[in-house]
């Protein structure tokens, strides 16, 4: 039903909700409150704590409305409860609290009170207030929801508690009666009610879990049923290593393998041999030798006649892997080529042209590669670098970019495993935690202004012995912030002005950041002043120093991969990072970076600060958002969806038992499209 038909809703009404995403009655159903408010405390005043949340119900004996400058006021109201104690509530700037708030109304306030003088007082306090008939309330929980302009907390309420009192009990329950019994979940019925109108904290929290685990659920359900079609319905071509090509392969590395790589490698080659498709991440830490392991992918695609394509999420990535590629082929038959947005109509024609005809093996570029006018002859393996920057989305679209292509997908970012899960549940993992040998050391510093002319006085030290460096900042142009182009002019007029500065930045044309970066990697440039189009992939060997300015504005994983562009060769690296870090939680993330180089501890810690919305975006991952579970919070619960889900598609991989049709519908209709299950069941 349209939201506008809810009783007492209305076209005006109907249109401040929509504003919240809420256009039906099953909307306002699952609206979740975003918080509660606990009236549970009632108290005299004689009995009130300091600094706790409390409750006095009492009588309003005075109102005092004052003016304390242009536009601004104070509103002071004493009122006395029955035993004849006194509490002073104040309310700045919001002079309408008068009008409900007059002489002799008997009113519940709720707030933390402090000891003023010789009254206790309370700022700002939640009031209810009390007909003369109506008996002190007893304490409740209130929900407290997301409000937009135009729609009041007490409108929402009314609105949420008349729709699940009219719509509640029509909702058809999505498990089966022994599902419930054996998880201890409650019905669909029950649980709304009490999440929506707790009648006590416990069973606030067994409501959540009911809808916690439901939405994990679903979502586990539905990358369960990508992972059986994948395997049952997709018919990929079997590519087997034999030690005569893993031999000519290892060949074309100038260096030993580390244990990590090995085992990736020999995963990988698993999963290729067989007829159903590779869905694999590959994680590793800044500088564990990835594009190493998906070389070897790719070779051995090449070996058994088929193609392979390696996509990168910019074009400095993309040509920095095109670079690498030439190298470690330069003694090698193996035919690539480059494709990425800023070719010419006439040389990607002629691209396209060889890429069907099955003349280039290998296809290095950007989301170029997945354009409608790109068809490959033998597609047999699709590599996919920085996975968390393109996501679920783009992957489908891969996915049919040829007849079922083996699939890799690498990310220098490491996942925490609850997002490894969820965003990547699809996929199997494998991890390089190791270092290849020679993998120097950086040392990392946080910095205020008072450090900064001895770091310049170090940096340009290091570019006469021969080194190169790079000076990292935001992009914007904002107060208290460091842009760029501000930064390349302080540097080139001032500390650095003796040496050969290049600027580089995502909103330069494509031929002129390829300039930039070639005279970077030559070494005709000493330093490079850019924002975070380095963060990824960028491969400067001479490269050992690291400035990072107002590091406030980075998170923790990019700041880490900042760090991973320096002592890349055999030089050790000095990262230094100037901040404001007025912010506590900046500060925890800063101090951090500067205390550890390991990138799962790290990443671990990111999560924790800033959560998985910040980590990866709705828009990156493809996935719809989380409504009511929390990945930091709530991983008892992922972990027992993910069995469950794995179980129930194990003994129905369609979802075509009749007791398991509601369950489909929901995955269908909430992943079916991001996830490409159109044909389930």
């Amino acid at each position: 039903m349209p939201a506008r038909y809810l009783n007492r809703v209305g076209e005006y009404c109907a249109e401040m909700l929509e504003r919240l995403g809420l256009r039906t009655a099953a909307d306002v159903l699952f609206f979740f409150p975003r918080d509660y408010e606990d009236l549970t405390e009632m108290r005299s005043v004689e009995e009130l704590e300091e600094g706790v949340l409390q409750t006095v119900c009492g009588t309003v004996e005075e109102v005092e409305l004052r003016g304390i400058g242009p536009g601004r006021s104070v509103l002071g109201v004493l009122v006395r409860d029955r035993e004849g104690g006194y509490i002073r509530a104040v309310w700045f700037n919001m002079p309408y609290m008068k009008d409900k708030l007059s002489h002799g109304r008997r009113v519940a306030i709720s707030g933390k009170p402090k000891f003023k003088g010789l009254v206790w007082e309370v700022s700002h306090p939640i009031v209810v207030t009390l007909a003369e008939e109506e008996a002190e309330p007893t304490g409740e929980i209130r929900p407290v929801y997301s409000l937009t302009e135009g729609i009041k907390q007490w409108e929402m309420r009314r609105i949420v508690a008349e729709t699940v009192a009219s719509h509640g009990p029509l909702l058809d329950e999505v498990f089966p009666p022994e599902h419930l019994q054996r998880h201890d979940l409650w019905p669909i019925g029950q649980a709304l009610a009490e999440i929506h109108r707790p009648s006590n904290w416990e069973t606030q929290k067994k409501a959540r879990r009911r809808f916690v685990y439901q939405e994990l659920f679903i979502l586990q359900l539905a990358l369960a049923v990508r992972r059986a079609r994948q395997n049952k319905f997709s018919d990929a071509p079997m590519l087997e290593v034999s030690a005569k090509v893993d031999a000519r392969i290892r060949r074309l590395f100038p260096f030993e393998l580390t244990v990590g790589q090995r085992e990736s490698i020999e995963q990988i080659a698993n999963d290729m041999a067989k007829d159903s498709p590779m869905n694999r991440l590959l994680q590793g830490d800044v500088g564990s030798g990835k594009t190493v392991v998906a070389v070897y992918a790719m070779l051995a695609a090449v070996a058994n006649g088929h193609q392979a394509v390696m996509m990168a999420p910019t074009e400095v990535l993309a040509r920095q892997h095109g670079k690498t590629l030439r190298r470690l082929l330069e003694n090698s038959h193996v035919r690539m080529a480059e494709l990425t947005g800023g070719l010419s109509a006439a040389r990607r024609s002629e691209m396209l042209k060889a890429i069907g005809d099955g003349r280039i093996d290998v296809v290095v570029g950007t989301q170029a590669i997945i354009q409608d006018d790109v068809n490959f002859s033998k597609l047999g393996l699709v590599v996919i670098d920085e996975q968390h920057k393109f996501g679920v989305r783009q992957r489908a679209t891969l996915r049919r970019a040829g007849s079922d292509p083996h699939y890799l997908v690498m990310t220098a970012t490491p996942i925490p495993r609850t997002v490894t899960m969820t965003l990547f549940g699809d996929l199997d993992v494998s991890t390089l935690r190791d270092s290849p040998p020679g993998r120097q050391e950086v040392k990392t510093y946080l910095a205020g202004e008072e450090r900064r002319q001895r770091w310049w006085d170090f940096f340009a030290k290091k570019l006469r012995e021969g080194r190169q460096g790079y000076v990292v900042t935001p992009l914007v142009d904002e107060v208290g912030v460091t842009s760029v182009n501000e930064a390349y002019e302080t540097l080139v007029n001032g500390p650095l002005e003796s040496f050969r500065v290049g600027l580089i930045h995502g909103r330069m044309r494509t031929d002129e950041k390829d300039a930039i970066m070639d005279e970077f990697s030559s070494g005709k440039l000493q330093v490079l002043v850019c924002t975070s189009v380095v963060e990824v992939g960028v491969d400067v060997s001479n490269a050992t120093l690291m400035t990072i300015e107002s590091a406030q504005r980075f998170g923790l994983s990019q700041l880490h991969q900042f760090r991973g562009r320096i002592s890349r060769g055999r030089y050790p690296g000095f990262c230094t990072a100037f901040a404001d870090a007025s912010n506590e939680l900046a500060q925890k993330r800063l101090e951090a970076f500067a205390s550890t180089t390991d990138g799962f501890e790290l990443a671990e810690l990111d999560f924790q600060l800033r959560g998985p919305g910040e980590l990866f975006g709705t828009r990156q991952h493809g996935l719809p958002p989380l409504y009511i579970a929390d990945l930091l919070r709530d991983t008892r619960e992922l972990e027992e969806a993910r069995e469950d889900a794995a179980a129930l598609i194990e003994s129905d991989p369609a979802l075509s038992n009749p007791q398991h049709a509601r369950l489909r519908r929901m995955v269908l209709k909430r992943y079916g499209r991001v996830l490409d299950l159109g044909d389930v069941g």
